[in-house]
């Protein structure tokens, strides 16, 4: 009789052992297909494209534009007006106003962005050229697509 009491007890005993073995095998499964899925999102979170700040190394493009371009002589070329940006997103050039006088008289020239030596900090920057004021003055005018189609 203690043998069939024993057999009744564990035929009700291991049932309940294996739903709730199963129950902590999902459990832990489902822990790590969280921790997957969180680990995921944060994958795909950082690559949505945005940024906190510029890179270490990197320069804003309202610190190039209105930046004053000097030559090694330290005669003050003018001011960059645009920035020439290739299609990798580099920029290429820089368009500076030469010559005139409170903006008559002025030709916008194209400066080579290997041609620009940079110095400074980014809220002061020093942009500074191996070529002479009369150089850039004879230099052919930038013209942008829209201003070839005038």
């Amino acid at each position: 009789m203690k043998k069939l009491h024993s057999f009744a007890f564990y035929t009700l005993i291991t049932p309940a052992m294996a739903l709730a073995s199963s129950a902590v095998l999902a459990q832990q499964s489902s822990g790590s297909q969280l921790e997957e899925d969180q680990s995921s999102m944060q994958t795909s979170m950082q690559n949505t494209g945005y940024m906190g700040a510029a890179p270490a190394n990197g320069m804003h493009a309202s610190n190039l534009i209105g930046a004053e371009v000097i030559t090694t002589g330290d005669e003050e070329i003018g001011a960059v007006s645009d920035l020439i940006i290739d299609q990798d997103g580099q920029i290429v050039g820089v368009v500076v106003g030469v010559g005139g006088f409170l903006g008559m008289g002025e030709k916008d020239v194209a400066i080579g962005w290997d041609d620009i030596q940079k110095s400074g900090s980014a809220d002061e920057l020093e942009l500074r050229i191996d070529q002479s004021r009369d150089s850039l003055m004879s230099a052919p005018e930038f013209e942008t697509e829209s201003d070839m189609q005038e």
